[in-house]
């Protein structure tokens, strides 16, 4: 809730009007687990409280550890927009140490509607949006959350196809009343959703990325089928109306496939497209998953591709794998067999 909505609630139950940002602090400042601990309100308003709401959270209910100390949390959801039918529904989260970073990879939905061919969550289907207390959520039960120095809207779902909760929990992470984050602690990745990548740019400051995984139109179509919808050149045109030249970022993300996209005319074509924008490039190595018959690339190809990119001006990375153990890492992420 903002503090407009809390001072609703407070109103409504006979509770002076300060008290909704009493209740604020408690929440995103202090990070409380009951309405019991906030102890600046009186004893008497925190039982009228407590009859009618509660702090909302829920502790996930398994987690697997990687070797390269990556941790898998899977956590319960109410969902929202979707009959579950008695069917309990979960999402996968993944938390990220690296040195002084830490990372959380944070789900929107319940599967995913873009169906992506590289992609396990996409062959999960899509089950629901995520409330925005379900996202928030993945980040205050978080046992690491104190730890937290970025958070990465790239799990499960894709963000523009639930903009509303996806821009309210920005809003609570960065606002003064709210969590105080920076936004560019903050990325939201998307294929490129019309319309609702522009209401993003225009609503937030937090950083965007944009899963870019080929700069050909046919060859993007046969591994995105959003790209029939939304052409990577239509979002393209779109990302040079804004400004990433101070404090917003412009990445994309590129999953090599050996021999299919990581070859210097793909280089060639990337450099093409993006030119004059902003912007960087992270090349991420394809997981394989069951039935899709798509190549890895390797190490020396993923190399020469970096190299050509940052020799004609795009600064590129290369994404180092983390979780694959656990089924962490970028694509693996479903809840198929928990959410049956």
């Amino acid at each position: 809730m903002t503090p407009t909505e809390l001072k609703s609630v407070v109103c409504e139950l006979g509770m002076p009007a300060f008290t909704a940002k009493q209740i604020a602090q408690w929440l995103y400042e202090k990070h409380v687990r009951s309405i019991d601990e906030m102890t600046n309100l009186s004893k008497q308003n925190r039982q009228r409280l407590a009859e009618e709401y509660e702090v909302g959270l829920m502790e996930p209910i398994d987690c697997q550890r990687s070797k390269d100390g990556t941790i898998k949390y899977l956590f319960p959801v109410c969902c929202d927009g979707i009959a579950t039918n008695g069917t309990d529904r979960f999402v996968e989260t993944v938390y990220i140490p690296d040195g002084d970073r830490a990372t959380i990879c944070v789900s929107c939905q319940v599967g995913c509607k873009m169906n992506c061919l590289f992609c396990q969550t996409g062959k999960q289907g899509w089950q629901g949006n995520l409330t925005a207390a379900d996202i928030l959520n993945q980040i205050y039960a978080l046992p690491e959350t104190d730890s937290l120095t970025n958070i990465v809207f790239m799990g499960q779902g894709e963000p523009m196809d639930n903009l509303d909760a996806v821009l309210r929990v920005c809003e609570i992470m960065t606002a003064p009343w709210g969590c105080q984050w920076s936004p560019k602690r903050i990325t939201v990745s998307s294929v490129g959703v019309r319309g609702k990548l522009k209401r993003y740019l225009d609503e937030s400051d937090c950083h965007v990325a944009i899963s870019l995984h080929s700069p050909l139109h046919e060859q993007r179509l046969q591994l995105m089928p959003a790209e029939k919808a939304m052409p990577i050149t239509e979002t393209i045109e779109l990302l040079r109306q804004y400004d990433f030249t101070h404090q917003r970022r412009c990445s994309f993300e590129y999953i090599c496939f050996g021999g299919l996209n990581d070859s210097p005319v793909y280089g060639r074509e990337i450099v093409k497209l993006l030119h004059g924008l902003e912007c960087r490039v992270n090349l991420i190595r394809f997981h394989e998953i069951p039935d899709v018959n798509l190549p890895s690339s390797n190490e020396s190809r993923m190399e020469a591709l970096r190299d050509y990119l940052t020799h004609h001006g795009i600064t590129t990375t290369i994404r180092a794998s983390r979780g694959q153990d656990i089924l962490a890492a970028c694509g693996l992420l479903s809840t198929a067999k928990q959410s049956q």
